[in-house]
């Protein structure tokens, strides 16, 4: 027993050539769909490079930028440092100069030689620094050439008056040691009561026992 196909063969073929038809047409769509998506696709690619040449543009301007900002903080620090160690370096001579015109000052100030002998008292001073203390110098000179070392003591005193009475008060508890060669200057500072006023200072030089000069200085 065999089975036919109710359909003609005429009404066959056509059925056959339309089913050709829209396969061709969908392939026919799908070429096209695909040529766009392939067109999009490479559009894109391009966009993307441009965007990634940009980017690599942008990248080495800013990587220059930070280089020159680097530099110009190096500078920017170096100059500071500069210019603090510059102020320190001003500090310090101003220091030396002050240093040096008290020196100077000190020296202009020496007086005549008091008393007889070789090793005389010069430049013998004091100054309130404070409303309880005193700042004194003095200098001692070996006037002969070639003189031989000296080694003796020294008391230096301040003498005014407190509370309307004579008062006095020395710069040491004992005679301080010396030793003098050509010349040599001493200072130091003395606590006085605020009410004491001081009128005058002595310096007094002694060597076994004995005064070798003894100098007194109006305040």
């Amino acid at each position: 027993m065999s089975v036919r196909s109710s359909l003609p063969w005429p009404l066959r073929w056509v059925m056959g050539a339309l089913v050709l038809g829209f396969s061709a047409a969908l392939a026919l769509w799908a070429f096209e769909f695909g040529k766009d998506i392939a067109g999009l696709d490479r559009h894109t690619e391009r966009e993307f490079l441009v965007l990634r040449t940009q980017i690599d543009d942008l990248t080495a301007q800013l990587a220059k930028a930070q280089e020159v900002a680097n530099t110009a903080q190096s500078l920017l620090t170096t100059e500071q440092v500069a210019q603090e160690q510059l102020g320190l370096q001003i500090k310090k001579l101003q220091s030396d100069n002050e240093m040096l015109r008290s020196d100077l000052g000190f020296f202009e100030r020496l007086l005549p030689s008091a008393g007889g002998g070789d090793l005389n008292i010069r430049g013998l001073q004091a100054e309130r620094i404070s409303p309880a203390q005193y700042k004194w110098q003095v200098l001692i000179i070996q006037a002969a050439k070639n003189s031989p070392e000296f080694a003796g003591k020294i008391q230096v005193s301040l003498s005014g008056t407190l509370n309307g009475k004579p008062w006095s008060i020395n710069t040491n508890a004992t005679p301080e040691p010396v030793v003098v060669r050509s010349y040599l200057r001493k200072e130091g500072l003395v606590e006085v009561p605020q009410q004491a006023v001081i009128k005058s200072i002595t310096a007094q030089i002694e060597r076994d026992g004995s005064t070798v000069s003894v100098h007194t200085t109006k305040l």
